[in-house]
């Protein structure tokens, strides 16, 4: 087992070797999927806390992938999946508010025209969290890789608006939510160096509302600066210090305040910025706040 530590590149640590080579095979292409947890973490306690653990993160969600038919194996020619391990860490966070306390990478397996598999992918990691600790989820980082125009969907509006099926099916699920539950949320997509996310914002925005759903009702977008959540470590990104940043923030309400919902949100913006002509990589970023700077939140 490897110990806990959240080091500061992602993806990559002294004999971690189940990474991009081995786990590519069914594209021949890395598109590497990646999310970071922030908030508190308070592990379970232990008979005896000195003790070494058995299991950590890594493990834990090689195990749950694999018993929920999500690991792709990393066997020339293995077929099933969604995606190959690649790393995973856990444990109580230190440094600035809200301070990162878990992160996981794998690298899907699917075609980049498929619909990115976010909500399972967030779903497995708040079970392994689950089992480590308790989380108060207070924001949420998730690398979107880059993806092909979906080359069909089903009508989801009154004009014809397509929508990956998988999205409008798994509607049903958040149907009779509390309603107590539902919360306010800022969501901020960037794109990097590539400015088309802000171009397009006005018509995501439209899109979203159009479409019948109400996991989350967007009100607003904003491209001012002063708007956008920016959760450090930025992912990728060290002796890059200079990187160009283009993001739009959208304000809404969300479903409920949980990995679950956050991920069918991630793989909607995914869906909606690529039929809008968005497909290089983007970083989401998601708090549960009305006002910028005020990230708080809870996983029920």
């Amino acid at each position: 087992m490897r110990p806990y530590f959240l080091g500061p590149t992602p993806g990559y640590r002294e004999g971690v070797r189940l990474s991009i080579e081995s786990a590519t095979f069914a594209t021949g292409v890395a598109r590497t999927l990646f999310a970071a947890l922030f908030g508190e973490l308070v592990l379970h306690p232990r008979p005896d806390p000195l003790a070494e653990l058995s299991e950590d993160a890594y493990s834990l969600f090689h195990a749950r992938s694999a018993a929920m038919g999500w690991l792709t194996p990393a066997v020339q020619g293995a077929s099933g999946g969604l995606w190959g391990m690649n790393d995973a860490d856990a444990g109580p966070g230190s440094g600035p508010q809200p301070q990162r306390v878990a992160w996981f990478q794998v690298v899907l397996t699917g075609p980049a025209g498929k619909l990115l598999p976010v909500q399972p992918f967030l779903v497995c990691a708040g079970d392994v969290v689950a089992r480590l600790g308790t989380l108060r989820l207070e924001a949420l980082q998730v690398l979107l890789p880059e993806r092909d125009s979906p080359a069909d969907g089903l009508p989801a509006s009154r004009s014809g608006i397509q929508v990956a099926w998988p999205l409008l099916n798994a509607l049903n699920w958040f149907a009779d939510c509390d309603p107590r539950l539902r919360a306010p949320a800022r969501v901020t997509l960037d794109g990097g160096p590539d400015p088309s996310i802000r171009a397009t914002a006005p018509a995501i925005m439209q899109w979203v509302q159009e479409i019948r759903q109400d996991v989350f009702v967007c009100d607003s977008f904003s491209l001012d600066d002063d708007d956008h959540l920016i959760l450090r470590p930025i992912p990728f990104e060290e002796g890059r210090p200079s990187t160009a940043h283009h993001r739009v923030t959208f304000r809404g309400t969300l479903a409920d305040w949980s990995l679950c919902a956050l991920g069918w949100l991630a793989a909607f913006l995914a869906d909606g910025s690529s039929r809008h002509g968005v497909s290089t990589p983007l970083m989401l970023t998601a708090d549960r706040s009305t006002w910028p700077g005020s990230p708080a939140g809870s996983v029920p």
